[in-house]
């Protein structure tokens, strides 16, 4: 059986929990290589999609606002906007998915020998990971980064204001920004909920007779 640097793969997660067999194939062990660089190079991603897509907005919602003088114009960079927010919901909805699937079908979903972690048990970072909750004093981060897009969707809005709209317009423009806002807040509401939705999906996958293919597309 082949070992990573340092410690063997199965110290990732007990042999005992891992489907069919106690032996690692050199076909799980790329898989398990492959889903572990798939999170990684996927939340760097999603950053970066944030980064460049808000720099990008702002450079086209200040081009909307010196070329045209309807409040339709706003339009424009709130669908940018919005599309830059799908990315990384998306990609923030596969890397959580990637992590049930590796904590079901890997490390075992046996959460209760979490309390026992320790530097060589066969737990791994999905069991703790999802099990670290939020400490007292502990620093968050949002994985959606909606306090920023919340923020720019009402920026996007002022121009549109400025512009002293009709009524009609106003209705038009101002419902599609509610829209928008409305979206960012049901995501969030939904990535809350995503870990225990999946990982009792795959839990369910992995008890029924006929075990599932390793197939994560998402």
């Amino acid at each position: 059986m082949q070992q990573s640097k340092g410690r063997p793969f199965l110290d990732y997660r007990p042999s005992s929990h891992f489907p069919q067999s106690q032996d690692v194939t050199d076909r799980e062990l790329e898989e398990y290589r492959q889903l572990r660089s798939t999170i990684r190079e996927r939340g760097t991603a999603r950053v970066w999609i944030f980064a460049v897509g808000t720099v990008s907005w702002a450079a086209l919602a200040i081009a909307t606002v010196a070329l045209t003088a309807t409040p339709l114009g706003t339009l424009v960079p709130l669908m940018v906007l919005a599309a830059v927010f799908e990315a990384v919901y998306a990609l923030h909805i596969g890397v959580e998915r990637i992590g049930r699937y590796l904590h079901v079908f890997f490390e075992g979903s046996d959460t209760s020998e979490v309390s026992e972690v320790s530097e060589y048990s066969g737990t791994g970072w999905e069991h703790v990971a999802m099990s670290f909750g939020k400490p007292d004093g502990a620093a968050t981060v949002d994985a959606l980064f909606l306090v920023p897009f919340v923020t720019a969707v009402v920026l996007n809005l002022l121009p549109a204001m400025l512009l002293d709209p009709t009524r009609e317009e106003l209705i038009f423009v101002g419902g599609a920004h509610a829209l928008v806002v409305l979206r960012l807040l049901r995501a969030r509401a939904v990535a809350r909920r995503q870990r225990a939705i999946d990982l009792a999906r795959f839990e369910t996958l992995k008890s029924a007779s006929t075990p599932p293919s390793r197939n994560t597309a998402s």
